[in-house]
């Protein structure tokens, strides 16, 4: 059976390759150059390659890939408007140390898009997709009981952005897109442990059985509470992943 695609899919990540050496000298094997370093950089920061608070060495990248400094202060200004990374005048550019003020404005901005893109999905949504959604969240929990906590994170993205999809929002899945690199970051920093994925599990669940029985304002419901506990848990799992590093 054909897959089933939301009205307005949102694109896959692109994927990242290298060279290790010839005609590109070592450089990003690129279609545009500065959007596949912005992925580079990206991943590096999201992953803990580069910490919080790092100062950024724009030579040593020039000289990493092969490349001039145009492209990297591409690169570089893309991730600044994902808060991602500061520039100071005089001083450089640097990894943002996020604070509990980054962590409140940006889960109240997720608050009010997931909240309204699960009631719209609920409506849209096709029962194929729900039941694979929740098949996967089913697998990614007994993965997360043996430790491995990638399929948890891989389900959590993916129901999120179905969501998103199947809204059929134009707007909101643009906006919702532009905090996706933030998102990922602050999910690997903190509220990422057993415990945690076991609370998002079960509400992920909730959410899912709700859009199944097609009660909009109860999937809507489990959503916003969701978010409001991922805030609670980043809180409290913040400052003791920033001052371990």
């Amino acid at each position: 059976m054909a897959a089933v695609k939301p009205p307005k899919a949102l694109k896959e990540p692109k994927t990242v390759r290298f060279l290790t050496g010839g005609a590109s000298a070592g450089g990003i094997v690129v279609d545009k150059l500065p959007d596949q370093l912005y992925l580079v950089l990206q991943q590096r920061i999201v992953h803990g390659e580069m910490r919080p608070g790092e100062r950024i060495d724009i030579q040593a990248l020039i000289d990493e890939f092969g490349i001039s400094k145009t492209p990297v202060r591409d690169a570089l200004n893309r991730l600044e408007y994902d808060g991602l990374v500061r520039s100071k005048q005089r001083s450089g550019t640097y990894v943002v140390t996020p604070t509990i003020d980054d962590v409140t404005e940006f889960c109240q901005l997720r608050k009010a898009v997931e909240w309204i893109c699960t009631g719209l999905a609920t409506e849209t949504m096709p029962e194929s997709v729900l039941r694979d959604l929740r098949d996967e969240i089913v697998e990614a929990e007994k993965a997360t009981r043996k430790g491995d906590l990638q399929p948890f994170l891989d389900s959590d993205f993916r129901l999120h952005r179905t969501i998103i999809a199947w809204a059929g929002n134009e707007r909101l899945m643009r906006v919702r897109l532009s905090v996706e690199p933030f998102l990922k970051w602050i999910q690997v920093l903190g509220a990422t442990g057993i415990d945690r994925a076991a609370l998002s599990t079960k509400r992920h669940l909730e959410i899912i059985d709700a859009m199944l029985d097609r009660d909009a304002e109860a999937a809507s419901a489990y959503a916003a509470l969701h978010v409001d506990e991922v805030e609670t848990a980043t809180k409290e799992d913040l400052p003791k992943v920033l001052g371990a590093r």
